[in-house]
């Protein structure tokens, strides 16, 4: 064995024998860091993985369904997919101080009384998770804690305490002896990441790491860290509100795009089982600009409210301002609202933001988008049991969306008595008692509905 160095980006891991200021893959600067590296010469270990592996025929492979242990955070089960699956390798991550460390420390305590479980606290000390704990009300005889950076010292304790679950917070300040690169390098994560996985694979451990984020949003390290494990969380929140999301991007065991709500108090994270009328409960009736769309997130429809302001523009060039929805998204609508309803809005100041800080990503929304601005715009209110969703198209159409009835249905729940929607979704929908439903085929049309 006989060791060399290269140079890896921090940001994508594209490996140069030489040092270069900008990454020739992710085309970021000032990212590659020199690393050691080992080369191990001859076959033997290949051919050895290799004889363990014979191939089978599809048919012959028998399956069993994962028996799914909940821990009790209803919100927490239902991103998981039902549940934590055994073997599992889930990722969680979010911007510092969101509540990830929180949200795991809850959720392993109940999930300690299934089974022991060990807690790997690699950035605080075990008096600092002590601490924590007593806040949150966290009582677990078999939750160990274990403030340990090393992974050789961590599988050494795994080994020998054997427990039913495993947490990991978090990976980035995990490093092994195998590597002589730092810590949160993107050797060291994959790596650390690559081993954790075969104990949870092997021993069956349901495995949880915390990942850090970089500034934009997006986990740190290797974007390999993201393929190899099962699931990926991310814990998303507005420092100016109480409330946080955890969304699934991408679940092996279950359907991805779900979202638990949770609101964050003194004694730690709550579950919000109604998000759709806590977002609704400040909401401003009769007054102009605001709109209430029905948002699908994986199998779950919310209601959130929809804010927009059209002012005149002091400057040469107006402003576009967006919060909690795609800026181009909104751009294209504007540019409708101006070239097939009429409404003369490209001189304007135009403001938009989702109440709640939720993000909405769906173009189910664009009819409340283009309903919102037109109320801004012309100073008129929307009816305040109304809601409207629709895909909106660059000549004006209005598309129909998917699984308009659970949309339908929920603000039937919340007491809204009139909805408007893609005359394409009016077929085979049973319109619940108390509510009107009515089509529009033309973005135009449903804007004349609302306000002649």
């Amino acid at each position: 064995m006989r060791q060399k160095t290269v140079y890896t980006c921090q940001q994508c891991g594209h490996q140069s024998p030489k040092w270069m200021g900008k990454c020739p893959d992710c085309n970021q600067w000032n990212t590659l860091t020199e690393e050691t590296v080992a080369v191990v010469k001859g076959k033997g270990r290949a051919v050895a993985l290799a004889a363990a592996a014979v191939p089978c025929r599809l048919s012959e492979v028998t399956i069993t369904e994962e028996d799914r242990i909940r821990c009790g955070i209803r919100e927490f089960d239902r991103v998981l997919g039902g549940g934590v699956v055994p073997g599992s390798l889930t990722l969680i991550g979010g911007d510092p101080g969101i509540g990830k460390s929180t949200l795991l420390l809850q959720s392993i305590s109940r999930l300690a009384g299934v089974g022991p479980a060990l807690y790997v606290t690699a950035e605080e000390s075990t008096r600092q998770v002590k601490l924590r704990g007593q806040r949150l009300g966290v009582e677990a005889k078999d939750l160990f804690l274990l403030a340990e950076t090393s992974l050789e010292a961590i599988l050494e304790r795994v080994k020998e305490l054997r427990p039913s679950f495993l947490v990991i917070d978090s990976i980035q300040t995990i490093f092994t002896n195998a590597l002589e690169s730092a810590p949160g390098s993107v050797s060291q994560v994959r790596e650390c990441a690559s081993r954790l996985m075969r104990v949870a694979k092997v021993d069956g451990i349901p495995t949880f790491l915390v990942g850090h984020v970089t500034k934009d949003g997006a986990i740190a390290g290797p974007r390999m860290l993201e393929h190899m494990v099962d699931t990926v969380l991310y814990f998303e929140g507005d420092a100016g509100h109480p409330y946080r999301i955890l969304r699934a991007v991408k679940n092996r065991f279950g359907s991805t795009n779900e979202i638990g709500v949770f609101e964050m108090k003194e004694s730690g994270l709550t579950e919000v089982s109604n998000p759709s009328e806590l977002f609704l409960a400040e909401r401003p009736e009769g007054a102009a600009g605001s709109a209430v769309v029905p948002s699908l997130e994986g199998s779950r429809p919310i209601l959130v409210e929809l804010q927009a302001l059209v002012s005149g523009s002091a400057y040469g060039t107006p402003r576009r301002t967006t919060m909690g929805i795609d800026h181009n998204r909104v751009s294209l609508l504007v540019a409708v609202l101006e070239k097939k309803v009429g409404l003369s809005l490209l001189a304007q100041d135009i403001f938009l933001n989702v109440a709640g800080g939720v993000r909405l990503d769906e173009p189910a929304v664009d009819l409340g988008v283009m309903a919102a601005l037109a109320s801004s715009h012309l100073n008129r209110a929307i009816p305040p049991r109304t809601i409207l969703f629709g895909e909106v198209g660059l000549t004006g159409e209005v598309r129909a969306v998917s699984r308009p009835e659970l949309r339908i249905s929920e603000a039937a729940r919340l007491g809204f008595d009139r909805c408007l929607l893609p005359a394409g979704n009016l077929k085979n929908i049973d319109a619940p008692k108390g509510m009107a439903l009515i089509g529009v085929r033309s973005a135009e049309e449903a804007l004349n509905g609302l306000f002649d």
